[in-house]
């Protein structure tokens, strides 16, 4: 990022191997690397051999280089992207020197003077060239000029009046075909459309927070001309002085027009809890030095200033110019818009925006003429309406009749104990969180105790004890606290007979019917639903054979303590070697045991031949991550059917934690965590199971439930058959962030930067890091945007987590983890969380979230992530070939329907791309925001409309109202192309879903007899293996295509809905109502499209 001086010149720039000094710098030298995302410039591999000298004595550069003066490297924090690889990273800073640091931007009047008073920006050519140019607007508010130039001095100028949009982002053709797109920040970006031909000034500022000033100074005089700043004189701020007047008179109980200073710093406390009551006091003491004034207390007016200088947040006040149509409230028609297009609320009516206003606008004036001030429109963005987390998922929302081993569960391990597990104390505690925690699977090591009374603790070791019984109860009492869903008991059993019996009877007496002790029939498949035995508590334990008749019988003992203390053992060189012992069961404890029978795991061939459902195996951490790295398959098939828990390695003995995203991949159902240790792997376990009302069970995605499907858990490509995702994240800002916890001897203030983290297949693990944010924790400005592609979004998971790089001993300021499918899209807060998972109070991140998908191939970064495919050039969907040929024979037959249905898909995408790009739009954007931002264009200088919607008939038409420009001719066949593409996609979807359904249905009657027909072709070994992979390959491409096609379809159908609502919001369709309410035709339109009753279509494993 360019950095410039207070006089606003450049420092040099790189010409090859020429450093070329500015005036006050000689000798100074960028780096040479490419600018990472976040930083506005250009990278040194764009520089060409020589400089644009220009009249007024400074150098305009050909492809200039823009970028940190000086950089270190930044050691690669610790990760779970385990790729060995250390990246080399520049510590990245941010200047405002182009905006005195103490002049806080949060008023139109501020961003007009700041024009006025010019800055530094980047001047950007389609032929890749950069010009470094000064920008100012005249005093008379005419004309925006730039210097120094080749030009004219008048003809560098572009008059207020000819501008007709301004334009944020890299969103023009210009900026889309230079060679440094990708080393321009999109944040720094932004366009002025002007002149009859709208052509593009494209320009790059040195910081986000520049661009939002030029954005919205210019919006402004758009709107007002030479009124501007009347206009912003008379509004200025209305409601909410009228609000703190009102506030301030209350508390000015005695009318003496002021009141004492400890009551202002509380009442502002009051409104702004985040705030520090010293950083009040101290600008209010301001406020009067600069009077000099002697009294401490505080009048009105002085209130108001004090308030307005620490609570307007400029990001959300531009942010909230951008929807006010440049006026100082939100009507509701403006609210209306923001919900929908941006917060992607459905079924907004003026309604809903009225509620939002008389809930959140704190002026009464506000609540009467139903606007929302800045004010109103800060509650409503902070308040948990606007939570990052999808409120539907904070109940239980997923489909809870599958069998148990579809699902993950939430699992403790070593419950008892509350700190590592060789030396620390065991407590009931333990039990009391993780059940409270929504915790669906706790583990009892049991032990021969004194007084006949059996205990928990870790054998061989030195950790406390505790009464077998105190453990039951407890359990008893919070077992269903958190979750009305299945609670496993996994019993570690290690008692004599004699203890066997007391522990047997408290089972009984304190649980009682609460114990599921059904048998199960040896005809089943699979085990029972989770809601099937909602409030059963399981015992997964050892147990006799049927046949046994005694009261008591032989079985293998099941010791992790022994294990731990081998491996010590091992380490101190004192070699040992403990084999499993046998030892006598209880009978009556035994038949306890019924779905959760533990058994020892000899290999997957063994398994796949002779378990059963209701059997049990349990894995080391180390032998689970050699079959997750050796057999990723067979374990994914293993995990269909049955439970498998991982227990964290022995050599853990300080409790730390594994990684359970490596044993989800896999299907692992039970990944048991250490509750007692925090730290990111926690992290990521309390934030997976947050979803589905944290009620412990999360459903696995469907690629690991389907009897015949392919994943493999270690792929580092796309999954076949998902559609993968394209996350934006844009890291705007955040509040209040304290000193961490564990530093040394150091200030209150942080330098705060942060990370944003993919966790899930190894395809998705990814991870980007912002700027530093310099001496600032209370409101921190990012303005950063990241773009990841997510393969597997049922299984990814974002976490957020702010660190500090100015810091002794301790880092971590906060987090938080979200899984992928709870995120909402359009601007949200994010409450950040301690290390031990407490909500920080006042602590948030505001950032802003999109999701699209992912079109077309090539780098993901490139124009917008929507890299346009030819058909030449067009991915299609392949089929492998088995080697038998009436199975092949079959899946050639969904060749032809696979490419027709790729061609549906993309040309309907790419047709609405073009038409984004034509609207000055990103992929980030939906049709609604197209129609939105394209409306002012299609109306003409009399105000008169030159092109209307007609919404009549099923697909809404562009139709011209008379002669049109030719940039408007291109708006209509670009629609035109939207709505054809989108008609035949319709037209023809079911027609080739018809016929991928029946190719596979036609190849799935080969399946059971799939083996014989590969012996009978001659295949056998490695080849006969390849041969089913690729059935279930070729299935899980037909299913997942099919899929595609439907999720196409409904895209469509919002589409056309997007824009039948646009068109009426925006007064655009024909004959005014255009034919009913949008509802009714939008109904219309979808009931021209008949759904099917899919889920018949579609194939279940039992059909197979």
């Amino acid at each position: 990022m360019a950095e410039f001086g207070e006089d606003g010149r450049l420092p040099p720039v790189n010409l090859g191997d020429t450093a070329v000094p500015s005036d006050d710098a000689a000798g100074r030298t960028h780096c040479e690397e490419a600018v990472l995302n976040g930083d506005c410039g250009i990278s040194d591999n764009m520089v060409g051999s020589g400089s644009l000298v220009t009249p007024g004595g400074r150098s305009g550069v050909e492809n200039a280089s823009v970028g940190m003066d000086a950089k270190s490297e930044i050691p690669r924090r610790s990760s779970i992207i385990k790729d060995g690889r250390q990246r080399k990273e520049r510590k990245k800073t941010v200047s405002f020197s182009s905006m005195p640091a103490e002049k806080k931007i949060s008023s139109a009047s501020d961003c007009i003077n700041a024009m006025v008073d010019g800055t530094e920006l980047k001047k950007v050519r389609s032929n890749s060239r950069v010009y470094h140019r000064y920008f100012l607007l005249d005093a008379d508010m005419q004309s925006l000029r730039w210097e120094p130039t080749k030009k004219e001095s008048e003809k560098a100028k572009i008059d207020v009046k000819s501008i007709k949009e301004v334009r944020t982002g890299k969103n023009t053709d210009t900026f889309r075909t230079n060679g440094t797109y990708d080393q321009i920040s999109e944040d720094c970006a932004f366009s002025i459309i002007f002149g009859d031909n709208y052509e593009s000034l494209d320009l790059v500022a040195n910081t986000a927070d520049v661009a939002n000033i030029w954005v919205t100074g210019l919006r402004y005089l758009i709107s007002y001309g030479n009124h501007t700043l009347n206009m912003i004189e008379s509004s200025q701020n209305n409601l909410r002085s009228s609000w703190l007047s009102d506030l301030f008179d209350k508390e000015d109980v005695n009318n003496s027009k002021q009141i004492a200073i400890y009551a202002a710093v509380q009442l502002i406390k009051k409104l702004n809890p985040g705030l520090k009551n010293v950083k009040i006091e101290l600008k209010l003491k301001e406020v009067h030095k600069a009077k000099d004034k002697v009294s401490s207390d505080v009048t009105k007016e002085e209130f108001v200033e004090v308030f307005h200088d620490l609570c307007t947040r400029p990001e959300i006040y531009f942010l909230f110019v951008q929807f006010s149509s440049n006026k100082e409230f939100l009507d509701s028609k403006d609210l209306m818009i923001f919900l929908e297009a941006e917060q992607g609320m459905a079924q907004v009516s003026e309604d809903t925006s009225l509620d939002v206003i008389q809930k959140f606008e704190p002026s009464k004036e506000g609540r009467l003429k139903g606007w929302l001030s800045l004010d109103g429109f800060s509650n409503y963005l902070m308040s948990p309406e606007c939570h990052i987390f999808d409120p539907e998922q904070k109940s239980v929302c997923q489909d809870m009749k599958q069998p148990l081993s579809h699902y993950y569960i939430n699992a403790s391990h070593n419950t008892y104990l509350i700190e590592d597990q060789f030396r620390g104390p065991s407590d009931v505690t333990g039990y009391i969180r993780a059940l409270k925690m929504g915790c669906r699977c706790v583990e009892l090591d049991v032990w021969d105790g004194p007084d006949n009374e059996p205990v928990i603790y870790t054998g061989h070791t030195m950790t406390s004890q505790i009464v077998f019984r105190s453990v039951i109860d407890v359990i008893n009492k919070y077992a269903f606290v958190a979750s009305e869903f299945p609670l496993i008991l996994c019993l570690e059993n290690h008692c004599s007979l004699q203890q066997q019996k007391v522990m047997f009877q408290h089972l009984k007496k304190i649980l009682g019917d609460k114990m599921y002790v059904d048998s199960p029939k040896p005809e089943d498949c699979y085990l029972p639903s989770p809601s099937e035995m909602k409030g059963k508590i399981l015992l997964k334990g050892k147990k006799l054979d049927t046949n046994c008749s005694n009261s008591e019988g032989e079985v293998t003992d099941e010791d992790e303590g022994a294990e731990m203390s081998q491996k010590m053992s091992i380490e101190s060189t004192e070699q040992q070697t403990i084999a499993h012992k046998k030892f006598q069961l209880l009978k009556d404890l035994s038949d306890l045991v019924t779905l959760c029978k533990s058994i020892e795991f000899k290999d997957f061939p063994t398994s796949f031949q002779n378990q059963k459902p209701w059997e049990l195996c349990s894995f080391n951490e180390v032998f689970a991550t050699r079959c997750a790295c050796d057999f990723p398959g067979d374990f994914v098939n293993y995990n269909k059917k049955f439970l498998a828990r991982v227990y964290p390695s022995p050599m853990r003995i300080d409790s730390s934690n594994m990684n359970p995203q490596d044993f989800w991949k896999c299907g692992c159902q039970i990944v048991a965590m250490n509750y007692q240790t925090p730290g990111l792997m926690m992290d990521l376990n309390i934030g997976w199971f947050r979803q589905n009302g944290n009620c412990g069970y999360v459903l696995r995605p469907a690629i690991m439930r389907e009897q015949v499907s392919y994943f493999s858990a270690n792929t580092k490509d796309s999954v076949p058959g998902v559609s993968p995702q394209l996350l934006h994240i844009k890291i705007i800002s955040g509040q209040n962030f304290p000193k961490p916890k564990g530093s040394g001897a150091k200030g209150d203030v942080v330098d705060p930067y942060m990370y944003v983290e993919i966790h899930g297949i190894p395809a998705d693990c990814a991870e980007q890091r912002t700027k530093t944010v310099h001496q600032n924790g209370d409101n921190p400005l990012f303005d950063e945007s990241f773009e990841f592609q997510i393969n597997l979004p049922e299984l990814a998971m974002v976490r957020f987590v702010v660190l500090d790089d100015d810091f002794i001993g301790d880092e971590f300021i906060g987090q938080y983890t979200i899984p992928f499918e709870c995120l909402q899209p359009g601007f949200r807060h994010v409450p950040l969380q301690s290390l031990t998972g407490e909500v920080l109070p006042n602590t948030l991140l505001f950032v802003h979230v999109a999701i699209t998908n992912r079109r077309g191939g090539g780098k993901p970064h490139k124009r917008g992530l929507s890299v346009r495919k030819g058909k030449k050039c067009r991915e299609y969907a392949s089929m492998r070939v088995l080697q038998i040929k009436a199975v092949d024979d079959v899946f050639k037959t969904a060749l032809l329907p696979l490419r027709e249905g790729t061609d549906l898909r993309e040309n309907m995408q790419n047709a609405i791309v073009s038409f984004k790009e034509l609207c000055g739009l990103s992929a980030v954007a939906n049709l609604k925001q197209c129609i939105l931002a394209l409306s002012p264009r299609l109306t003409g200088p009399d105000n008169n409309p030159l092109l209307l919607f007609s919404l009549t008939d099923q697909y809404p038409n562009l139709e011209p109202q008379g002669l049109l420009p030719e940039v408007l001719k291109k708006v209509t066949s670009t629609y035109d192309m939207v709505i054809q593409t989108s008609k035949t996609l319709l037209e023809s979807c079911d027609s080739v879903y018809d016929r991928i359904l029946q190719t596979q249905k036609a190849a799935m009657e080969f399946h059971e007899n799939l083996h014989n027909l590969s012996v009978k072709e001659g295949l056998k070994g490695r080849k006969l293996q390849k041969a089913v992979e690729s059935f279930t390959w070729n299935i899980t491409i037909l299913k997942g295509q099919a899929d595609l096609l439907k999720h196409a379809r409904s895209e469509v159908q919002e589409n056309l809905k997007q824009i039948h609502y646009a068109a009426l919001t925006c007064n655009l369709s024909k004959g005014g109502a255009g034919g009913g309410s949008a509802e009714a035709r939008s109904r219309r339109s979808l009931e021209a499209i008949p759904e099917k009753a899919l889920a018949e279509e579609e194939l279940t494993d039992e059909d197979g």
